[in-house]
Protein backbone atom coordinates (compact mmCIF):
# COMPACT_ATOMS: atom_id res chain seq x y z
CA UNK A 1 0.00 0.00 0.00
CA UNK A 2 1.34 3.15 -1.27
CA UNK A 3 1.73 5.85 1.98
CA UNK A 4 1.88 9.62 2.19
CA UNK A 5 3.99 11.95 4.57
CA UNK A 6 2.69 13.30 7.60
CA UNK A 7 3.91 16.81 9.35
CA UNK A 8 2.92 15.19 12.28
CA UNK A 9 4.63 14.83 15.51
CA UNK A 10 2.54 11.59 15.84
CA UNK A 11 1.83 9.84 12.16
CA UNK A 12 5.08 9.83 10.00
CA UNK A 13 2.97 7.83 6.87
CA UNK A 14 -0.05 6.70 6.33
CA UNK A 15 -2.17 4.80 3.62
CA UNK A 16 -5.60 4.04 2.49
CA UNK A 17 -6.88 0.85 0.53
CA UNK A 18 -10.30 1.95 -0.57
CA UNK A 19 -11.23 -1.50 -1.79
CA UNK A 20 -10.47 -3.29 1.59
CA UNK A 21 -11.35 -0.09 3.40
CA UNK A 22 -7.96 -0.33 5.41
CA UNK A 23 -5.88 2.21 6.70
CA UNK A 24 -1.80 1.77 7.32
CA UNK A 25 -0.34 3.73 9.97
CA UNK A 26 3.50 4.57 10.32
CA UNK A 27 4.21 6.35 13.41
CA UNK A 28 7.20 8.16 13.89
CA UNK A 29 8.57 5.41 16.43
CA UNK A 30 8.30 3.35 13.31
CA UNK A 31 5.54 1.08 14.33
CA UNK A 32 3.64 0.42 11.66
CA UNK A 33 -0.74 -0.55 12.34
CA UNK A 34 -3.15 -1.42 9.94
CA UNK A 35 -7.14 -0.84 10.74
CA UNK A 36 -9.96 -2.64 9.32
CA UNK A 37 -13.41 -1.34 8.18
CA UNK A 38 -12.53 2.44 7.66
CA UNK A 39 -14.30 4.69 5.79
CA UNK A 40 -12.85 6.70 2.93
CA UNK A 41 -14.31 9.77 4.87
CA UNK A 42 -11.89 8.91 7.95
CA UNK A 43 -8.82 8.81 5.77
CA UNK A 44 -9.96 12.09 4.11
CA UNK A 45 -10.07 13.94 7.70
CA UNK A 46 -7.21 12.41 8.73
CA UNK A 47 -5.52 13.24 5.67
CA UNK A 48 -7.20 17.16 5.80
CA UNK A 49 -6.73 17.34 10.05
CA UNK A 50 -5.13 20.11 11.50
CA UNK A 51 -3.64 18.05 13.82
CA UNK A 52 -3.37 14.51 12.29
CA UNK A 53 -2.28 13.07 15.83
CA UNK A 54 -5.23 14.26 17.63
CA UNK A 55 -7.89 13.50 15.17
CA UNK A 56 -6.26 9.45 14.48
CA UNK A 57 -6.56 9.53 19.07
CA UNK A 58 -9.92 11.15 18.77
CA UNK A 59 -11.85 8.89 15.50
CA UNK A 60 -9.55 6.03 14.87
CA UNK A 61 -7.74 4.52 17.58
CA UNK A 62 -9.88 1.71 19.37
CA UNK A 63 -12.31 2.35 17.17
CA UNK A 64 -11.52 -0.22 14.64
CA UNK A 65 -9.69 -2.90 14.36
CA UNK A 66 -6.26 -3.30 13.98
CA UNK A 67 -3.36 -5.23 12.98
CA UNK A 68 0.70 -4.38 14.40
CA UNK A 69 2.76 -4.92 11.35
CA UNK A 70 6.11 -6.57 12.77
CA UNK A 71 9.02 -5.79 10.75
CA UNK A 72 7.04 -3.38 8.39
CA UNK A 73 9.30 -0.02 9.66
CA UNK A 74 10.49 2.01 7.02
CA UNK A 75 12.48 3.82 8.67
Amino acid sequence: MERVAFDSTVIATAGYDAALRTLEVEFVSGEVYRYFLVPARVWRELRDAESAGSYFNTAVRDHYPEEWMPGSRTT
